[in-house]
């Protein structure tokens, strides 16, 4: 299930004609509007293409200037991504392994970057 909240945007001399509208489709949930033409729904839909084809519907309502979407949930995605971490390692295994030497450490980030030889010469005093 996808729920995606959406902008519509129309002239304040038609507000209520659009506001109407939006209420009496089966596209849509009305929310609220300001007078300056705003009106906030919310659409839902199974998956994207739905939600779409409904846009589209609110889109041919006349007087509608825009309609934007601004917020999107989806079910499937959220669950995905949960189980994804769910199952992940907290800790990479390498940092509990006790057997790992430092030198064998290979690091990819941005310290490739920056000047190293400073801080080696630090590090090597430290020890």
């Amino acid at each position: 299930m996808n729920i995606s909240s959406v902008v519509v945007q129309t002239v304040p001399k038609f507000l209520e004609d659009v506001v109407n509208a939006l209420k009496n489709s089966d596209a849509c949930d009305y929310h609220m509007h300001d007078e300056k033409g705003r009106i906030i729904i919310t659409i839902e839909g199974v998956d994207v293409s739905e939600e779409l084809k409904k846009m589209k519907v609110i889109e041919m309502i006349p007087h509608v200037i825009s309609a934007e979407m601004q917020m999107a949930y989806s079910e499937d995605e959220l669950e995905a991504n949960m189980q994804r971490l769910e199952n992940a390692d907290v800790v990479p295994k390498m940092l509990n392994d006790d057997d790992l030497k430092v030198e064998d450490i290979v690091y990819r980030g941005d310290l490739k970057k920056k000047d190293l030889e400073g801080f080696a010469k630090t590090f090597d005093d430290v020890k």
